[in-house]
């Protein structure tokens, strides 16, 4: 393994199921909060948001992030490697800092998260009610625990954390 494949030693080996099961259980209800939002603004924009989140997050991202990670075919932080490996062929690690699939994930989880945002909050404008304000509040709430508690934690014992430009905490 090059010195650009370095692992951190002290990552986990394989993630416990509970917390794997509770960050995907959050994502999907970021993504019902977010077609809640979009259904606002218009719809059918709620449906082709859910639709879109669930193809790129669960399989675009996992085509193009999955395969040169540690943890392909293992128990990563959400499952993810686990199911790459069902759909993918493994690549090497040496290519995962370089991937251009951590760009495209970072401009994807972006576009997730303030899409559903702007179309609520402009839907507000136009017409106000309560549960508007409701679904974006949870919207943030959940956005920012996945963006950040919960990505912390899980890059905290990642054995990518050293050589992953995506990663919440670095290790020295």
């Amino acid at each position: 393994m090059s010195q650009n494949a370095r692992i951190n030693e002290e990552g986990l080996e394989a993630y416990p199921k509970g917390p794997m099961i509770l960050g995907n259980l959050l994502m999907l209800v970021w993504f019902v909060l977010g077609a809640i939002a979009c259904w606002y603004f218009y719809p059918i924009m709620g449906w082709i948001y859910i639709i879109a989140a669930i193809i790129l997050i669960y399989v675009v991202l996992r085509k193009v992030v999955c395969p040169n990670c540690y943890y392909y075919d293992k128990w990563c932080g959400l499952g993810w490697g686990k199911l790459s490996a069902k759909m993918f062929k493994k690549g090497k690690i040496e290519d995962f800092q370089d991937s251009v699939g951590l760009k495209l994930a970072l401009a994807t989880y972006g576009l997730l998260m303030i899409i559903p945002m702007i179309l609520l909050v402009v839907s507000i404008i136009q017409v106000f009610s309560w549960y508007k304000i409701i679904v974006l509040v949870l919207l943030l709430l959940v956005s920012f625990y996945n963006a950040r508690i919960g990505r912390k934690h899980s890059c905290s014992k990642c054995k990518m954390n050293l050589i992953c430009p995506s990663s919440a905490v670095k290790q020295k």
